[in-house]
């Protein structure tokens, strides 16, 4: 048995609260600036004009967003892979959403918007001191903003020390990609990976 329509999905939870409904705001305000300010990750979400999707994981020193004005956020598009996900989605439909962490806090803030890649000098300039400056900008016309409660983090227990996996619980991400496309060359180890991205970043 399967839910097929709102009306289904919602008589089976119910309503929301009026404070989780009045929690949406438009703008940012200082506790949303605060929450920014303070966050070193935070995972962008789009779409391309076909609907397919993407999720991409941006990060870096605390207030690495730049916070333009109320209504504004601007992202500055580290050095990656060159895929361009994220920026075909924002050239082909405009619209992202953005989930904001902050390392010791299990509140997440939330921030939907409209989107455009700005290669504006004056926004490129407040980056033009990093090692590897960015060739743009993705800045962020903001529709809702929101916190969103601290129980997913809570029951994951993120932060929580004792539960962190030591890396070699994984394989080298060189050594998995190379089994999962059968590339049979020798592969990339952990230390060498990190010794180039240190290099680039």
């Amino acid at each position: 048995m399967i839910i097929e329509s709102v009306e289904e999905l919602k008589s089976l939870y119910g309503n929301p609260s009026k404070r989780a409904l009045q929690k949406q705001l438009t703008q940012l305000e200082k506790h949303s600036k605060q929450f920014i300010r303070l966050s070193r990750f935070v995972v962008l979400s789009s779409y391309d004009e076909n609907g397919n999707l993407d999720c991409s994981p941006r990060g870096g020193e605390a207030g690495f967003v730049e916070i333009i004005n109320d209504r504004q956020i601007a992202i500055a598009d580290a050095r990656g892979n060159n895929r361009l996900d994220t920026l075909v989605n924002i050239v082909q439909t405009g619209k992202v959403a953005c989930l904001f962490t902050v390392a010791g806090v299990d509140e997440v803030l939330r921030i939907n918007g409209n989107a455009h890649i700005s290669v504006s000098p004056e926004r490129l300039k407040v980056h033009a001191d990093q090692r590897n400056p960015p060739k743009s900008i993705i800045v962020i016309d903001i529709e809702d903003v929101y916190l969103h409660c601290a129980k997913a983090l809570m029951r994951a227990k993120l932060w929580d020390a004792g539960l962190i996996h030591h890396r070699d619980v994984m394989p080298s991400m060189g050594r998995m990609i190379a089994d999962q496309i059968g590339d049979k060359s020798v592969v990339e180890t952990q230390q060498q990976m990190i010794d180039r991205y240190t290099k680039q970043m």
